[in-house]
């Protein structure tokens, strides 16, 4: 069998900047890949948490991630997401490389939002982020907004002071005016970022401004949410694909059985925004501007086909290509 290639989490942060990855990303999409056809997320309770099985093939690759979410962890002083990604060539299957699975998932997330965020986000002066989490995703988005925005002020929310006063430290470093908050400190912001843990809604979302972005990444669950029924009723909103947002994501879900929205309600894609398509209701994708007084809001669940993108890029890489 050919020899594994190994990348591990000091290797992917060294080869792959989440600007980059998002690059990568957006080729894809604009290559005409459509995410719709992505198999979809396998998930098993296991007695520790759940075990994720995300299979992709697609051009030069195929792959498969194998994801633990163990929320006993932390407390153990141990990741919360663990796992491994094995790339392998799409002719023949055979095995490439073997990745660290949450690095990898460190990685991508934040390059996903990077895009939504390039697109519903004004380019014309600073943004005030309001960051809700502060573990490893918190940082990745933090470093991910600013390789695609310039910001005023960041706000770390967090249900650790500690961490939260971390994060905000860390964000001074990188120039940054930043500081810890509260739920209410949404009121001022242009853009909300959500990457916790949380299985009920972090701010009320009534608070959230006309014109302003929220991006949720923190759940796969279709009944787990950041983000409440209120923001989502008044948002245009945006997703990586409708077919897994509709299996996965609660953000809509809830609001759905609940009959405050239907399916119609999701205004575009990832890719719509991407390649700028006029099918993205009222929103002008090319120049991120969203129907007037309505907020933008992006909900990510997180999908194979990423995945695998992003850990073709990091093999290339670290095979010295381009």
């Amino acid at each position: 069998m050919t020899d594994l290639l190994l990348i591990d989490a000091p290797a992917t942060t060294r080869l792959l900047t989440p600007a980059a990855a998002a690059d990568v990303l957006a080729e894809v999409l604009r290559s005409g890949f459509d995410p719709e056809t992505a198999p979809p997320r396998t998930a098993v309770l296991v007695p520790a948490g759940e075990l994720l099985l995300m299979p992709a093939a697609s051009g030069a690759y195929a792959g498969v991630k194998i994801a633990g979410v163990a929320p006993g962890n932390p407390a153990r002083g141990l990741p919360r997401i663990t796992g491994s990604y094995l790339l392998l060539d799409g002719a023949d299957l055979r095995p490439l490389a073997l990745l660290d699975g949450a690095a990898l998932t460190e990685l991508r997330t934040p390059a996903v939002s990077a895009l939504a965020v390039r697109r519903l986000t004004p380019d014309d002066r600073p943004l005030r982020l309001v960051l809700f989490g502060a573990g490893p995703q918190a940082y990745g988005h933090l470093e991910a907004v600013l390789a695609a925005r310039e910001l005023a002020e960041v706000v770390v929310v967090g249900r650790d002071p500690i961490g939260a006063r971390a994060l905000a430290g860390y964000a001074r470093t990188l120039d940054v005016p930043a500081r810890t908050g509260t739920p209410d400190d949404v009121d001022g912001a242009d853009l909300v970022v959500c990457c916790t843990t949380a299985r009920e809604p972090l701010f009320d979302g009534a608070r959230v401004a006309p014109g302003a972005t929220v991006v949720a990444v923190g759940s796969h669950e279709p009944t787990a949410r950041e983000t409440d029924t209120a923001l989502v009723t008044r948002s245009a909103v945006y997703v990586e694909a409708r077919s897994a947002a509709l299996r996965e994501a609660g953000d809509l879900l809830v609001p759905m059985a609940r009959g405050a929205i239907g399916e119609e309600h999701i205004a575009g894609t990832l890719a719509d925004l991407v390649n700028g398509r006029e099918a993205v209701k009222g929103h002008d994708a090319a120049h991120g501007r969203a129907p007037s007084g309505r907020p933008r809001f992006f909900k990510s669940v997180g999908m194979a086909w990423e995945d695998l993108v992003v850990a073709g890029a990091l093999y290339r890489a670290a095979r010295g290509g381009s």
